[in-house]
C-alpha cells in the first residue's frame, strides 16, 4: 500500500507538471539541443586525430584535435545544464512544490489517509524524477552523438548529469522549505536564484578575509560560506571532471548535502505541525 501511494503521488506530480507545459517546455529545449548536434553541426574528422567542424554551410578555417574539440561541446553543453537548465527546473518546480498548500488543494489533501511528510516528500521526489529524467535525456543524447559522430566516447561527460541533478535537489530543499513558510512560488523561486547568484561571491572567502577590517564580518562570511549550498564550487568540480583534471576538494559536495538534509527534514517538520 505504501508503495503504491507513493507512485500514485509522484505520478500526480508528472502529471500536473504536463498540464502546466512548464516541463514539456524544458524538454522541447533539450531535443532543440540535441537536433542541433545530430543535423546543424557537422563534425568531419581527418586521419583520425583532428576535425573540422561544419555549421550552417560554413567550414572551420583550421582543424583542431578531436578530443578537444569534443571537451569543448561538452563543456559548453554541461555549463549550459548546470546554469540556464537548472533555473529553468527551479523556476518550473517552484510552482509544483507550491500547489499542494493552496487553498482548497491542501484541505483536500489532508483528508486523504497519508502522512503529511510523505505527502510532501513524495511530491518532492516526483520533481526530482521529472528534471532527472530530461538532464540524462540531453546528457546520454550529445554523449551519444558526439561518440557516434568523432569516436571519442568520453564517459566523464555524464558526470554532469550527477552534478546538475544533485545540485537541483539542493536547492530543491530550499524551495520546499520557502514554500511550506510562505506558501508563494515567487519568493521560493527568488531565494533559490539568490542562492545561485550568492555562490560565486561566497566562493571567493579567502580573498573576503583578507579585505574586510572587521573580525566580526570575517566571521558572518566565514559562517555563510561553510553553511550554505555551495552552488559555484560544484559547478567547478563538475568541470575539472570532465576536463581529467584533479578535483581540490569534496567539502562543497559533502557540505550542500547535508545542507539539503538539514533544510528539506526542518521542511518536513515544519509541514506536519502547520496548522492549514
Amino acid at each position: 500500500m505504501s508503495a503504491r501511494q507513493a507512485w500514485a503521488l509522484v505520478r500526480d506530480t508528472v502529471r500536473e507538471a504536463g498540464a502546466r507545459w512548464v516541463f514539456w517546455g524544458f524538454y522541447g529545449l533539450s531535443t532543440a539541443l540535441i537536433l542541433f548536434f545530430l543535423f546543424l553541426l557537422r563534425i568531419d574528422v581527418i586521419e583520425g586525430a583532428r576535425a573540422t567542424v561544419t555549421l550552417f554551410g560554413e567550414t572551420s578555417p583550421r582543424a583542431v584535435p578531436v578530443e578537444r574539440l569534443v571537451r569543448g561541446f561538452q563543456g559548453a553543453v554541461a555549463a549550459f545544464l548546470y546554469v540556464a537548465g537548472m533555473g529553468l527546473a527551479i523556476f518550473a518546480s517552484a510552482g509544483l512544490m507550491a500547489a499542494v498548500v493552496e487553498p482548497g488543494r491542501i484541505e483536500w489533501l489532508l483528508s486523504k489517509p497519508l502522512p503529511r511528510t510523505r505527502l510532501l516528500l513524495w511530491r518532492f521526489a516526483g520533481n526530482v524524477l521529472l528534471v532527472c529524467v530530461n538532464v540524462s535525456y540531453l546528457v546520454v543524447g550529445v554523449w551519444l552523438i558526439l561518440g557516434s559522430k568523432t569516436g571519442i566516447w568520453d564517459k566523464s561527460f555524464l558526470v554532469a548529469a550527477l552534478t546538475t541533478t544533485f545540485m537541483f535537489v539542493v536547492l530543491l530543499s530550499v524551495v520546499t522549505l520557502a514554500v511550506v513558510l510562505t506558501g508563494s512560488a515567487v519568493l521560493a523561486t527568488m531565494v533559490a536564484f539568490a542562492l545561485m547568484v550568492v555562490s560565486p561571491l561566497l566562493a571567493q572567502h579567502r580573498l573576503m578575509v583578507k579585505l574586510l577590517d572587521s573580525e566580526f564580518w570575517r566571521d558572518v562570511w566565514r559562517f555563510l560560506y561553510y553553511v550554505l549550498p555551495k552552488v559555484f564550487e560544484v559547478g567547478k568540480i563538475n568541470m575539472d571532471l570532465l576536463r581529467g583534471r584533479p578535483v581540490e576538494s569534496w567539502m562543497p559536495v559533502w557540505s550542500s548535502a547535508l545542507f539539503a538534509a538539514v533544510v528539506l527534514t526542518l521542511a518536513l517538520v515544519l509541514f506536519a505541525r502547520r496548522s492549514y
